[in-house]
């Protein structure tokens, strides 16, 4: 079985594929095998799953772009709500909400009236991402301006952000981490509905007072459109069950990640829920990339 992930190696959505490789191998009696296949924000590994033939024999690994990139990207050669089936939301990739240690905010309550009295850089992995359309909806929903920093990669973004230079980051928390315990950066909220128990003392934005502020990365599996309904449902199962296993669950979580495992019918709309949340951000923010 070719799964493929389009994306390089060692981020989160390839670490999570080949995590639950192994035993997904096992259950199927076929060897998965990670494809890498990354370039135009997803675009190419996307458009390859798209086009294979509906035989249980490939399937896809992804994250956000398959909710986004029809806004984004000016054209697609693929159709991301009709040429996949979808098979399971694995986990959720929360984002933390993080300025250097010496910035004088220590809570979303002050960043919102520091970034009243002073036009902040806000930065990101690059245009289009998780880490950019969280910090335009962070904007709508303090009511404050801030001047979009786009960096390739959360790395490069990181080192302006820890030597000062920036002001403020929403990531994923995977990415942050080792920062926040450190010291080096100050998690002001996390955007799940619920604390991470990796930052347990880090508030939620709906305990900050600042409702309906949802983001995160993912990662889920879909296959090409007219897969057997059978064989998404066995797949389903499968990758599942191999996510929630207690060893992988614990790899998982340790890096702050959120274990899901969802069904189909959950994952088909956890991705509108997406497209409905993003689409007008991009729009009203004329938020485009060449692709």
């Amino acid at each position: 079985v070719r799964a493929v992930v389009p994306f390089p190696p060692s981020g989160n959505v390839d670490i999570t594929a080949r995590l639950v490789s192994a035993p997904v191998s096992e259950a199927w009696g076929q060897q998965m095998v990670i494809e890498n296949r990354p370039g135009a924000g997803g675009n190419i590994g996307n458009e390859a799953v798209a086009h294979a033939n509906p035989d249980g024999y490939t399937i896809l690994f992804t994250q956000g772009g398959i909710a986004v990139n029809r806004f984004l990207y000016r054209t697609l050669k693929y159709d991301p709500v009709h040429d996949f089936a979808p098979i399971s939301l694995l986990v959720l990739v929360p984002n933390v909400i993080v300025v250097p240690a010496a910035s004088p905010a220590k809570t979303m309550q002050e960043f919102a009236t520091y970034a009243k009295s002073k036009k902040l850089l806000y930065a990101s992995a690059g245009n289009g991402t998780s880490s950019h359309l969280s910090g335009e909806l962070l904007k709508r929903k303090l009511g404050i301006e801030m001047t979009h920093v786009p960096y390739r990669g959360t790395a490069l973004a990181l080192n302006d952000l820890l030597g000062g230079s920036i002001d403020v980051t929403c990531d994923n928390v995977s990415a942050l981490l080792p920062h926040i315990r450190s010291g080096t950066l100050r998690a002001l909220a996390v955007t799940t509905a619920e604390r991470l128990a990796v930052l347990p003392d880090v508030a939620t934005m709906d305990e900050s007072g600042i409702k309906n502020f949802k983001s995160s990365g993912w990662t889920a599996v879909f296959a090409p459109s007219k897969t057997p309904a059978d064989i998404v449902d066995r797949m389903y199962k499968t990758l599942a069950g191999a996510i929630r296993r207690p060893d992988i669950r614990q790899k998982m979580e340790q890096v702050g990640n959120v274990v899901v495992g969802s069904s189909p019918a959950e994952l088909a709309k956890f991705v509108q829920d997406e497209s409905d949340t993003w689409g007008p951000i991009i729009k009203d923010g004329n938020i485009t990339i060449d692709g």
